[in-house]
């Protein structure tokens, strides 16, 4: 594992156009053109989370494909039993965009290194934010993470954000962020975060790990008290040649707290691997 010193974050990209496309059931949110960046939010988000980081990313030369996962957003219901990493794959083989970096924050990147894993030849690098090994790695997170089904089906979305999403942001959050993440949490559909709480409740990559082969990232929000810094440097001490950066100043929605910290330290990573 590699720690790296971030740079300076002083982008001000131009806004790039974005348009929404629906594949194999699930909308995605398009922009720019260039090399291919697929971005999965965590369970409590929607493509709207990734939203601030693809527009970087896009202004800088990248084509970037945020997703409603299955039962987010504007996407279709997920079927029963449903495998998100196989869906990613099919999605990109459709879109026939070549080998994609992929960036998944939490629940994402749990989705991002299996992957990987599974398809190395789809995969340029992952960037995996404020993620985590899966709630699989113990019977009591397994247990955790089911739990907040139920939840959700009795008290609704809306009091779900209004009891969780303040700890999803770092004390400095500015208040127009954590209200941003609220609302996001607030829209999730039960069917969708079911459907990502079993796949969490059931995963579990920690002998996937060292086999990976793929340039890795590691990125983690200082004040992060859901996955936490401890895990994500887990990973990036587990994946070989991975760098772990630490984001100040962010929680566990790094991704929307400090998204031009992020896209800057995303943007070197991938300015490394030429």
């Amino acid at each position: 594992m590699r720690s790296s010193s971030l740079p300076p974050a002083t982008d001000t990209a131009p806004t790039v156009a974005e348009h929404r496309k629906t594949v194999h059931g699930v909308s995605l949110v398009i922009r720019g053109e260039g090399a291919p960046v697929f971005l999965m939010h965590g369970i409590g988000g929607a493509a709207s989370s990734c939203g601030a980081l693809a527009q970087l990313l896009s202004a800088h030369g990248f084509q970037t494909f945020c997703w409603d996962a299955p039962g987010y957003g504007e996407s279709s219901a997920p079927l029963e039993g449903l495998d998100h990493p196989a869906l990613v794959l099919d999605i990109l083989a459709t879109l026939n965009v070549g080998p994609a970096h992929l960036i998944g924050t939490s629940w994402g990147g749990v989705i991002a290194t299996r992957i990987a894993a599974q398809a190395p030849e789809a995969v340029r690098s992952i960037v995996l934010a404020d993620s985590t090994r899966g709630s699989g790695i113990t019977r009591t997170a397994a247990q955790r993470m089911l739990a907040r089904v139920p939840e959700l089906a009795a008290v609704g979305p809306e009091i779900l954000a209004a009891r969780r999403a303040a700890r999803l942001v770092s004390p400095s959050a500015p208040a127009w962020v954590a209200e941003a993440v609220r609302a996001d949490m607030a829209a999730v559909r039960l069917s969708g975060f079911a459907s990502a709480a079993t796949m969490m409740a059931q995963c579990d990559t920690t002998d996937l790990l060292p086999r990976l082969q793929i340039p890795a990232l590691v990125l983690v929000g200082q004040d992060d008290v859901i996955t936490g810094v401890a895990e994500s440097r887990v990973l990036a001490e587990n994946i070989p040649g991975a760098t772990l950066g630490i984001i100040a100043g962010a929680g566990h929605a790094a991704v929307q707290e400090k998204p031009m910290e992020m896209s800057a330290a995303i943007l070197a990573f991938w300015e490394d691997l030429r």
